[in-house]
């Protein structure tokens, strides 16, 4: 029996006005995959560049090309090789970046990007913690191997990937200083940090050589700045690659980029902490799935909300 969805598709590389909301057949798993019903999909970044076409070498030239990549939803079937999920389950995960496709009513992912999601954790809220969620715990965890009692200076502490920095950096233990925008001071303040920095101002040269993990979670901290920031035998961490810094990156041990690595072994520790109430994203609204491409041109072209954009179905 054919299962008819809905999902947002586009049929070549361009601006938020070539997505269109499209009926589609949803093909059956292979061994390893599952079939999930979609509660909730967050928008991240990365969704309108690979719209673009600005990842495709990655991810290709065929059309049409479906939409989003972090998810929360319901099991519908599985594979015949899946032993650690079954019709019913509540999970959130990831699609493969290649093909894309949590921008739909339902979809197909394999195994491995999936994990259980927590019975204290709303569908909503989970959708918001993959990819923002994952690239804070590669950027300290496995890339700096942050330890209790180091101190950590995040650029967009309010940002998604600066939330979820912020609650993994405690949970070990460290010390944060976050730097955000002036309208997010106040929203800061219940994030446990030391210090709140706001962006209108310089960085005080009080904390010149003080962290021992600078982690550039917007993208626009100076190269010049990271480097006085970080104490001797630190380390600079950026998620926004520039020619300039890919330079400095190159020839400097103690600069390094990092990328979200969504597998479910790195999800998992993500999720843990979501459920024992220790990290949480800020959503800051929840459009349906026929006007998630206004809120995707929105946040294309600048707009700058408290949190997560969530597609709720």
């Amino acid at each position: 029996m054919e299962t008819i969805i809905q999902r947002l598709e586009y049929d070549r590389y361009g601006g938020p006005e070539i997505i269109k909301l499209r009926s589609f057949e949803q093909r059956r798993p292979n061994a390893q995959e599952v079939v999930v019903r979609v509660e909730a999909a967050s928008i991240n970044p990365m969704d309108w560049k690979i719209r673009n076409g600005s990842m495709k070498m990655i991810t290709g030239i065929k059309f049409p090309r479906a939409l989003g990549t972090d998810f929360a939803g319901i099991i519908e079937s599985v594979g015949s090789d899946v032993s650690e999920f079954e019709r019913g389950d509540a999970v959130v995960g990831t699609v493969p970046m290649k093909a894309s496709g949590a921008f739909a009513s339902s979809l197909v992912t394999n195994e491995t990007l999936v994990v259980k999601k927590p019975d204290r954790v709303s569908f909503i809220d989970a959708a918001a913690l993959p990819i923002a969620g994952v690239t804070a715990w590669n950027a300290l965890v496995t890339t700096a191997h942050i330890e209790a009692g180091q101190t950590v200076f995040i650029n967009g502490a309010m940002g998604a990937v600066g939330q979820a920095a912020i609650a993994i950096a405690r949970a070990i233990g460290a010390e944060v200083v976050g730097r955000v925008g002036s309208r997010s001071i106040e929203q800061a303040r219940s994030r446990g940090l030391t210090q709140i920095l706001d962006y209108t101002q310089p960085v005080p040269s009080s904390l010149n050589g003080m962290f021992d993990i600078v982690f550039d979670a917007h993208g626009s901290l100076s190269v010049t700045d990271g480097d006085r920031l970080m104490r001797r035998g630190g380390v600079v961490i950026d998620i926004a690659p520039t020619p300039w810094k890919f330079l400095n990156a190159f020839v400097r041990r103690s600069r390094r980029f990092v990328f979200a690595n969504a597998a479910a072994k790195n999800l998992q520790h993500v999720v843990d902490l979501a459920a024992s109430g220790k990290l949480s994203i800020t959503v800051a609204e929840t459009v349906s799935l026929a006007d998630a491409p206004r809120a995707l041109a929105a946040l294309e072209h600048g707009t700058r909300p408290s949190g997560k954009i969530v597609i709720a179905f």
